[in-house]
């Protein structure tokens, strides 16, 4: 992968060369695309992968850097 390197004005310097986009454009492609529900084959791993989003989202338990000292 080729990266663009852009040259951009800086405030206290003249011109500083600033990485580009290293993503790659697309969408995800096939049948399958954007199907989980084939993917996940039994209905138990179909309510872990729901319950695990909820927890996520709505869970009082954060890990990491995710943790708040007082809840929002």
């Amino acid at each position: 992968m080729e990266y663009k390197i852009e040259e951009k004005r800086a405030p206290g310097r003249d011109r500083v060369k600033v990485l580009g986009a290293t993503f790659d454009k697309g969408r995800p492609e096939g049948e399958d695309a954007g199907k989980w529900r084939r993917k996940l084959r039994s209905r138990s791993e179909k309510l872990k992968y729901l319950r695990e989003g909820e927890r996520y989202w709505y869970g009082k338990e954060w890990h990491g850097s995710e943790k708040r000292k007082n809840p929002a």
